[in-house]
């Protein structure tokens, strides 16, 4: 479980008392890491919020980006880094996924890190290449992946399209016939599946949002409980008959476990007041996603389930790291 761990030492450290130390934070520039490269979902997010926070503290929040290590590097940094607040941590899904595929990883996600809030969702696409994949609805996907070997293309190993790929794999018992392809990032691969080397992918769909409009990539479900609005023809995996299949990638922000008290609650609020500030938030829903910013308790909670949830697909399926 998430805890914080008390910052004892805070006074032999020469350092000020916690409510004199709240009261004057930030006393610096903010970093804000994130653990993967320029321009994906993840940094569009994160910029936008560190934007916000940036004008109210009146001082610059950094993005550092610390692609690699399947997103550990960036991770690992912030774990390491001192606790007093200035260092947050951007997080997806992955690194749910990683406290499983990863335990000999060299931090503890379930111990080492506070969750501040989880800023927003986004759904995943079925999709398939419109001219050469038959498949009108994910009932003709399925009866495909009954009958023949699929290449099922993925942004990487424990990547949320991999996670989707593996229960559509379940949920549809087609087992060995979907073949697992990872690539490294989602643009190659939507790319791959548009130029017909895929048969199939369960994409993000901001990532493959532009090949859907300009009608190269058909979009046969997204895996989200409600239908999205930037596609709101394209049926739920529920409305399609395969409600198992829902699942949603997620962004939220964290910092180092030893922060004390009184500057998480002041992160809280300030982030929370960042992503729903008007502009950042319709930009964020323009770039795909559906706003959450939920408190420390609520995101703290959602985070442990979803930890809880994986591992327990990650270890099912038998889903190891690259080598």
């Amino acid at each position: 479980m998430f805890q914080r761990r008390t910052a004892l030492g805070l006074a032999a450290a020469g350092l000020l008392p916690m409510p004199v130390r709240a009261q004057t934070f930030p006393e610096r520039n903010g970093r804000y890491i994130v653990p993967f490269p320029p321009g994906g979902l993840t940094d569009i997010m994160a910029r936008l919020v560190a934007q916000k926070l940036g004008e109210g503290w009146g001082r610059p929040v950094v993005v550092d980006n610390r692609a690699g290590g399947n997103a550990l590097i960036g991770a690992d940094a912030a774990a390491k880094a001192a606790p007093d607040g200035h260092t947050l941590l951007a997080i997806t899904l992955t690194h749910a996924v990683n406290a499983t595929l990863f335990p000999n990883a060299p931090y503890d996600f379930r111990r080492d890190f506070a969750v501040i809030s989880v800023l927003g969702s986004l759904p995943l696409a079925v999709v398939v290449n419109a001219e050469r994949n038959p498949a009108r609805d994910l009932a003709g996907l399925v009866a495909q992946a009954r009958e023949r070997t699929l290449n099922g293309g993925t942004s990487g190993t424990g990547s949320p399209p991999h996670l989707g790929l593996e229960l559509f794999r379940r949920v549809t018992r087609a087992g060995d016939r979907i073949v697992h392809v990872p690539y490294r990032g989602g643009a190659p691969s939507v790319t791959d599946l548009a130029a017909g080397n895929l048969d199939m992918m369960v994409s993000n769909l901001p990532e493959c949002l532009a090949q859907i409009r300009g009608g190269r990539l058909r979009a046969l479900a997204v895996t989200s409980a409600e239908r999205h609005p930037l596609v709101p023809d394209v049926p739920t995996v529920r409305e399609a008959g395969l409600p198992e299949l829902e699942v949603t990638n997620w962004t939220a922000v964290l910092t180092n476990a030893a922060v004390p008290e009184p500057i998480l609650a002041r992160l809280e609020r300030d982030v929370q007041a960042a992503i729903h500030d008007p502009t950042t938030s319709q930009r964020a829903r323009d770039g795909g996603f559906q706003v959450l910013g939920w408190d420390r308790a609520r995101s703290t909670e959602f985070v442990r389930r979803e930890t809880d949830r994986w591992a327990s697909l990650v270890t099912e399926a038998g889903i190891k790291p690259d080598a």
